[in-house]
């Protein structure tokens, strides 16, 4: 279908894990560096991509996430440290609902947990991260480890206690939460970590992307190397993750413009498609879970798509 022209830079796209119609994308003006932001909820329609909600915010947002109990319930990113909650079904002057506000610095990464659905996580510039309850006033819990910015905090996919994060201290590291510290802090990179994610069929097996320009899988449970590295971007790899239909098949984005589809059971073969559709750092992406082969991206040239992997994007 065609792209949706968002007003600001996109910066974040994520498909709603209750409606197959629906997906989320926040926005920072000026490419997020100073001003405004938009969170956009968008519909998929016959004609396109339609505006279906827009919340403003006094500053950038780079990230949001969608609730796992409750189809109606957004969280957002903010700049300005803070975390929005925003509530579809409630009027407009009701929103936002709640504003999380203990970082210190930018806030950069959210994730619902997908097993026990009542909590999130939240990585921040200020190289913490923060777990959440939207029934509790404050933080639960704040995991201090980090030497430099937070850029991903992904719970594993099977265990409701476990979760990654990656930092530009070029590790990353795996917590559970009934361990006061991490339980592994992996150094899988020698320049800055900006993405990681877990595979929805191993939950031993994780991804991480790199400014190198590569993408490496690991296995946690044999650390000392990666099983695969995936080369082929030509700027840093922004994001990557994990098919939740297909168990060794992944899918990036870059500052090189392009959105990647691998798999990694093949490293000297691995990558499968290439498209170029973005005319801007392409930052945002994300698989649908109830729409097999659906993938949406969205870019600083303030575009966002959503497309089946066997088609092209701008010709849907």
């Amino acid at each position: 279908m065609p792209g949706f022209k968002t007003a600001f830079q996109g910066y974040s796209v994520k498909f709603s894990p209750f409606e197959d119609d629906k997906l989320a994308v926040a926005t920072s003006q000026n490419f997020g560096i100073i001003g405004n932001g938009k969170q956009y909820v968008l519909q998929m329609t016959p004609a396109g991509l339609v505006e279906f909600r827009v919340f403003d915010t006094a500053d950038g947002l780079y990230d949001c996430a969608w609730s796992e109990e409750n189809e109606n319930i957004l969280v957002s990113a903010s700049g300005d440290g803070s975390i929005k909650v925003w509530d579809l079904a409630a009027p407009p002057q009701a929103n936002p609902l709640r504003s999380f506000e203990e970082h210190t610095h930018e806030v950069y990464c959210l994730h619902w947990n997908q097993v026990r659905r009542d909590c999130f996580l939240s990585g921040s510039w200020d190289d913490t991260i923060k777990l959440w309850n939207l029934n509790a006033p404050t933080s639960l819990r704040t995991f201090a480890e980090h030497t430099y910015c937070v850029y991903a905090a992904q719970w594993n996919p099977q265990q409701a206690d476990v979760f990654l994060s990656a930092s530009g201290d070029c590790t990353v590291k795996i917590w559970d939460l009934r361990h006061p510290r991490p339980t592994l802090s992996l150094a899988a990179h020698q320049f800055e970590i900006l993405s990681a994610d877990w595979c929805k069929y191993n939950d031993c097996i994780i991804a991480t992307g790199s400014v190198d320009k590569s993408i490496k899988v690991w296995d946690i449970r044999m650390p000392q190397r990666e099983l695969a590295t995936l080369f082929g971007h030509s700027y840093a790899v922004r994001r990557v993750l994990f098919s939740p239909h297909a168990e060794t098949v992944l899918a990036s984005c870059s500052y090189d413009m392009t959105v990647r589809l691998w798999d990694f059971s093949a490293p000297e073969d691995a990558l499968l498609r290439v498209w170029d559709h973005h005319t801007e750092f392409a930052v945002g992406l994300d698989f649908s879970t109830l729409v097999e082969g659906l993938l949406a991206s969205s870019g600083w040239d303030e575009m966002t798509y959503v497309w089946h992997t066997n088609k092209d994007p701008r010709m849907q």
